[in-house]
């Protein structure tokens, strides 16, 4: 399954941007988190020393100690508790509001006063902390994530606006057809990248749309001067046969014959492809398409008696088209004459209309048919069959110019050919 150029750019930016997210947030609120431990820690370490200042300045005494511990909610100056240093610990304590266990950092620290050895300890609660710190993550996350949002919002409409020549691009590319006349016309753009592709794409179809031209003439105008010679070919070789001969001379005529024939077979369908690529049969009306197989029927089935070939119709269904008439008498004789060229002796051919579309099945070869080389020029379908591989590209060529369909399949040893309206 293929996906935009510009969603799968988004989807990757829009991952790195959910990792960036997932791994930034947590580092985010451990940074906060022990940024803060640091520095209620430096704040409990300032307090012990200012009290300690305080102490020798104002000759604190034992009277002194238990109003400080009176008036100092989180202070306590206790005996000597056998502290060398100072220590500072997490602890959790039941809260007598809330009834919850709410956690602090306790400092024990050794001083003296007045000459005495006291242990020093202060309680800084948390609480706030916690708080402040799931705050500030929660708001880092909203921050980024509407940063993130904004930027992807901004990165597509930009990268939408960045792409549009290279859209606009495509689309001329994939409408163009090298046998019309649309050629594609490539906007200006000021993106390097996007402005030599279109020089290049310029450049290749020009060469390509020459090609095509000359070629095209080339074959139209042998054609037309084959024609000529042909004619007088099979002139002579009609005089000829009038003249007395040997048996075997008889069959070398008879085998110039069929040869003459079937090159101007070869070069009536030369002219034909030409005719329907230059847009000559442009006129068209609404054909009752029951209506030409039964006015038709009987030519074909003469052409068909010849290897005993019988011919099963079913046109219930009454389908009216729009088309050439000319181009839809080619379509139904080359259908027509493939299913019978390439049958086999006391076979069958079975025409069906049904469901908007024509149906031609008919035997032959014991297996199914390459699809895909079916419609092609000079693509032996049969190896066994003579046919100058035109038949089936010149019915491809009037589908495409009508805008219908045409499919091959093959089951129940017949070969399928459908024309889909």
């Amino acid at each position: 399954m293929t996906k935009k150029l510009l969603h799968k750019t988004t989807r990757s930016f829009l991952l790195l941007a959910v990792i960036i997210l997932v791994i930034s947030a947590p580092l985010f609120y451990f940074a906060t988190h022990f940024l803060y431990i640091y520095e209620t820690d430096e704040v409990l370490i300032f307090h012990k020393e200012d009290f300690v200042r305080k102490s020798k300045r104002n000759h604190f005494t034992e009277a002194d100690i238990a109003t400080w511990n009176k008036y100092n909610r989180n202070v306590d100056i206790i005996p000597d508790m056998g502290i060398r240093h100072d220590s500072i610990v997490d602890k959790d304590y039941l809260d007598s509001t809330s009834h919850e266990y709410e956690p602090l950092r306790e400092l024990w620290s050794p001083i003296e006063v007045n000459g005495k050895k006291y242990t020093y300890t202060e309680q800084a609660n948390l609480v706030v902390m916690e708080g402040m710190v799931i705050s500030i993550a929660v708001m880092f996350l909203l921050v980024i994530a509407f940063l993130m949002t904004g930027i992807i919002w901004l990165s597509k409409r930009s990268a939408a606006k960045l792409w549009a020549p290279f859209y606009n691009t495509l689309a001329q590319i994939q409408n163009f057809e090298l046998d019309k006349s649309n050629l594609p016309n490539f906007p200006h753009t000021d993106i390097e990248e996007f402005s030599r592709l279109n020089r290049s794409l310029e450049k290749l179809i020009e060469k390509n749309v020459a090609i095509y031209k000359s070629q095209r003439e080339f074959v139209e105008n042998a054609a037309h001067e084959l024609q000529t010679p042909l004619a007088l070919f099979q002139t002579k070789i009609d005089s000829l046969s009038q003249l007395e001969m040997t048996q075997e001379q008889s069959q070398l005529l008879a085998s110039l014959n069929n040869d003459v024939a079937r090159l101007n077979r070869l070069n009536k369908n030369l002219l034909l492809l030409s005719k329907i690529e230059n847009d000559t049969y442009f006129e068209v009306e609404q054909i009752v398409l029951n209506e030409y197989l039964h006015k038709h029927f009987e030519f074909f089935a003469e052409q068909a008696s010849s290897k005993n070939i019988t011919i099963i119709t079913d046109l219930t269904e009454t389908i009216k088209v729009q088309s050439n008439p000319t181009l839809l008498d080619v379509l139904v004789n080359n259908l027509f004459l493939n299913a019978i060229r390439h049958n086999v002796e006391k076979g069958r051919i079975v025409i069906t209309i049904a469901n908007g579309s024509l149906s031609f099945a008919n035997t032959g070869n014991k297996s199914g048919l390459d699809a895909e080389r079916m419609f092609s020029r000079f693509a032996k379908i049969n190896p066994s069959g003579k046919g100058n591989g035109l038949g089936l590209a010149i019915v491809r060529k009037v589908v495409e110019v009508n805008q219908w369909q045409i499919e091959y399949s093959y089951s129940n040893n017949l070969h399928f050919f459908d024309v889909k309206f």
